[in-house]
């Protein structure tokens, strides 16, 4: 297909079916994700806090608006724009905006490939789950970082082709089935499911479906989504560093660090882990994907314009001299120790570092210097903290 034919037939699917199908709710969207907030976000890349917050955020690919509406409600200082090629799907992303009361967003009936026609450059892009959707996807990253600022954030999610194995087969096998009916995505859906119901419960793509997919796919946007979309290129780690060298952008890291983790695999091997050593970072990566492909079914990652300035806190000076705060991506701190992470995952922490932390709370101008002076805790609490992302500094 060309690209004008593919952007329609991904619009067609997308005006059937408005994907992400969440809700609409008459009150702000429950708790956070910190990869749309942009000072956890920010903190998370360099290391330190932005140095403003009244930013410029564009949601390129915005979908229904799940993600446009939690851009808005989680940086109450910044304007946002969406776009998305779907008029459909538009017209669910500005009611549930709307209903929400997310009133400093706007949204245009526009493409990837359109960007430059928006006016000026934006601090952070969100493209999640669209670039892969695209005729031609590098053209796709190129345009969006014409439009990041010297300095900004661009945060994309693509499929990854290892674990997403069992879906390129079904894919093919409801094209196969549906013939000259391919393209009405209602008959896609019907076929998709009749194929499941009657697979063996011994075949391996049915227990694929069942034990990774099934919950999520219960609604037909998301069944669609995944199994008769038009467009879908799916990447590995070197065919995704690949594109990432073609946008110009400086890669920052993976936004699920933990899953690029190679300890959780051959920690206990000694030599393995001297051997590891020895691998370029690229290397590394493609070495745990290799290891444990039914994990990376995609890769999310933040790229930057660079320069952008990285901080360390190495040095015991700048850190005595810092502002800390709490990250606005926890839950229950104030309570008790044991609370939820920016990633919603339950951490104790020490005394020492509870009572840091509580003294951080409302924190304008007080230094790290300044609140050791009245807490019992260690500069390595401070950093233990950091490093976990429940302060900023």
């Amino acid at each position: 297909m060309s690209d004008s034919q593919v952007s329609e037939a991904v619009a067609k699917l997308y005006n059937t079916y408005p994907f992400p199908p969440e809700p609409i709710l008459d009150e702000p969207p429950p708790g956070y994700n910190w990869r749309w907030n942009w000072q956890a976000a920010y903190s998370f890349c360099t290391g330190q806090k932005p140095k403003q917050n009244n930013i410029r955020i564009l949601d390129a690919g915005c979908g229904s608006g799940v993600s446009t509406e939690y851009l808005v409600h989680l940086n109450p200082q910044a304007s946002v724009i969406g776009i998305d090629l779907s008029e459909g799907t538009l017209a669910v992303a500005k009611e549930r905006c709307q209903r929400s009361g997310a009133n400093r967003v706007e949204f245009k009936h526009l493409s990837l490939f359109d960007a430059d026609q928006l006016e000026g450059e934006f601090d952070l892009i969100n493209s999640v789950g669209v670039l892969h959707h695209t005729a031609d996807p590098i053209r796709g990253i190129q345009s969006l970082a014409s439009k990041l600022a010297v300095g900004g954030l661009l945060h994309i999610f693509v499929y990854g082709e290892l674990g997403r194995w069992e879906i390129r087969l079904m894919q093919e096998a409801i094209a196969l089935l549906q013939g000259d009916r391919r393209g009405d995505y209602v008959d896609g859906v019907k076929v998709g499911r009749e194929i499941f119901a009657n697979l063996p419960e011994t075949n391996c793509i049915r227990r694929r479906e069942a034990e990774r997919w099934a919950v999520e796919n219960y609604q037909d946007a998301c069944f669609a989504d995944m199994y008769v979309h038009p467009q879908e290129i799916d990447y590995n780690v070197n065919t995704l560093f690949e594109l990432i060298d073609a946008s110009g952008l400086e890669f920052l890291g993976f936004s699920n660090p933990q899953v690029w983790d190679l300890n959780r695999l051959i920690g206990k091997a000694p030599d393995l882990v001297e051997r590891v050593k020895t691998l370029s970072e690229r290397d590394r990566y493609r070495l745990l994907e290799v290891l444990d492909p039914h994990t990376i079914s995609h890769y999310e990652f933040f790229l930057a314009k660079p320069p952008i300035a990285k901080q360390t806190w190495a040095n015991d000076h700048e850190l005595l001299a810092a502002i800390p705060e709490p990250s606005p991506c926890i839950y229950g701190w104030q309570d008790s120790s044991n609370f939820f992470d920016y990633n919603y995952q339950l951490v104790k922490i020490s005394d020492a570092e509870w009572k840091f932390l509580l003294a951080c709370a409302d924190n304008q101008n007080k230094s790290v210097a300044q609140i050791l002076e009245s807490v019992e805790a260690s500069l390595e609490n401070v950093r233990s903290l950091k490093q976990q992302q429940i302060i900023l500094l």
